[in-house]
């Protein structure tokens, strides 16, 4: 019997049970891919994403196109992400008060963000930072406090809404001074922002990436930033932990998520992207530049940030008696 035939059969069924996985893996991804943010063009979350989507397009050798679908407090957007194929062609770039905030200020029953998505890693952290007027009596978070138990009808906080990331950093500012201060929301930072330079209202927590601006001009003063460590950009500029708020952090990040139900060679492939994107020296400048903080944590590592962050967020949620209009 010639067996050459057999051989060959049996070879090439072989590479084909071997080789499927790697030419799966190569074949992603094929097309464009569509990145999801949850906010309008032109904030924070908006332009680190298209930062963001160049570098990971040129690491997939695909285009990554940044889509918009701004509501809900970037729900919208994450509702869509989670109910998409999971086929790696729809990606959703997550701000954490989507996953860790807004859920249960909005008493949402879209999505649970502990479970119900393929958590590819991390990308980076940002610190808010206590900003107010050149004219506010306060020279430090201590004083600041101290004025609020002396006055307690006159001191008063902004933020972009209720249950806006710098309404809850103020409601925990509050909850470990013990003091009273009068929550103003307002559409969006901007308008806060402009009633501290006036004096309308006497602070607000702020993205130390907008925020930069504003305390370079003189406009606002910055009390401290609400990471652990110093930011790079504000050197002088001390710590909550440091201003005296004993255990005081709130570190918000970006991360890059997907559909539940991944197959694990596209995660594998958007893995080493974003390890890749995490790497290259100049997206590291534009983060640093911008008040970032570069963040390599894998997929264990956001899950684990979602889990602690949405446990601590429900109990000042809960202690302010929060609730979405």
């Amino acid at each position: 019997m010639n067996i050459k035939p057999l051989l060959a059969a049996a070879t090439f069924a072989a590479a084909l049970a071997t080789g499927a996985p790697a030419a799966a893996d190569n074949a992603y991804p094929d097309r464009p891919i569509r990145l999801l943010v949850g906010y309008a063009p032109g904030g924070p979350v908006d332009t680190t994403a298209r930062v963001f989507a160049k570098y990971l397009g040129d690491k997939l050798g695909q285009a990554v196109v940044v889509e918009n679908r701004a509501g809900a407090s970037g729900m919208i957007a994450s509702d869509a992400t989670a109910k998409a194929p999971p086929d790696g062609y729809l990606l959703g770039f997550a701000a954490s008060p989507t996953l860790t905030m807004s859920p249960l200020v909005q008493r949402s029953t879209l999505f649970d963000p502990r479970k119900d998505f393929s958590l590819i890693g991390l990308i980076v952290d940002y610190a808010n930072v206590l900003l107010i007027g050149p004219q506010a009596p306060a020279k430090s978070v201590a004083e600041l406090v101290d004025y609020a138990r002396a006055h307690p009808d006159a001191v008063s906080f902004g933020s972009a809404g209720i249950g806006a990331s710098n309404h809850l950093s103020a409601e925990l500012l509050k909850k470990q001074a013990g003091v009273p201060m009068l929550h103003v929301p307002y559409r969006g930072n901007s308008p806060a922002m402009m009633d501290v330079v006036s004096g309308k209202i006497t602070f607000m927590f702020d993205i130390t990436s907008t925020a930069i601006p504003f305390i370079k001009s003189g406009k606002a003063r910055a009390l401290a930033v609400t990471s652990r460590t110093r930011n790079p950009e504000l050197p002088d500029v001390p710590t909550m932990i440091e201003a005296g708020m004993k255990d005081y952090e709130v570190v918000g990040w970006y991360a890059l998520v997907a559909p539940k139900k991944l197959p694990d060679n596209i995660r594998a492939r958007l893995t080493r992207a974003l390890s890749d994107v995490s790497q290259d020296p100049a997206f590291r400048r534009a983060m640093t530049e911008g008040g970032y903080t570069i963040n390599t944590g894998d997929a264990a590592a956001l899950q684990d940030r979602i889990d602690r962050e949405y446990a601590l967020w429900a109990d000042v949620i809960q202690s302010a008696n929060i609730q979405a209009n």
